[in-house]
C-alpha cells in the first residue's frame, strides 16, 4: 500500500460509490416520473381556487346569516335575508375579481 493515495483498492470502491451515487440519482428521478410529482405552479393553482370557493361560499353564507337575523329580529321576513343574500353575492364577486386580477399581474400577463 502507498500513502499518496494511489491504492488500487480504494480507487474501485471511489467508483463503486460515484456509480451507487448515479443509479440513485435515475431511480430517484424515475419514482419522480412515475408518482406524478407536481410542480410548485400546480400547488398555487389549487390554493388559488380554494380561495376563490371559499370567498363566494363566505359571502353567500354571510349574506344569508346576517339577512335571516335582520329577518328573525326586525320582522321583515323575507327581504332582510333577500337583501343581505344579495349583498353577499356582490361582495363575494367583487372579492373574486380582485383575486382574478391580482393572480393576472402576477403571473406576468402582459401582451
Amino acid at each position: 500500500m502507498t500513502e499518496n493515495g494511489s491504492d488500487p483498492k480504494h480507487a474501485s470502491e471511489d467508483s463503486r460509490l460515484v456509480s451507487l451515487e448515479e443509479r440513485l440519482d435515475r431511480a430517484e428521478a424515475a419514482e419522480a416520473k412515475r408518482s406524478g410529482v407536481k410542480p410548485p405552479e400546480a400547488d398555487a393553482n389549487y390554493r388559488l381556487g380554494n380561495r376563490v370557493l371559499a370567498e363566494l361560499l363566505g359571502g353567500l353564507l354571510g349574506g344569508a346569516l346576517i339577512g335571516w337575523l335582520i329577518d328573525r329580529f326586525a320582522d321583515t321576513s323575507p327581504w332582510g335575508l333577500l337583501g343581505m343574500l344579495a349583498l353577499g353575492v356582490v361582495v363575494a364577486f367583487r372579492n373574486i375579481f380582485r383575486i382574478a386580477n391580482a393572480a393576472s399581474r402576477g403571473s406576468g400577463g402582459s401582451e
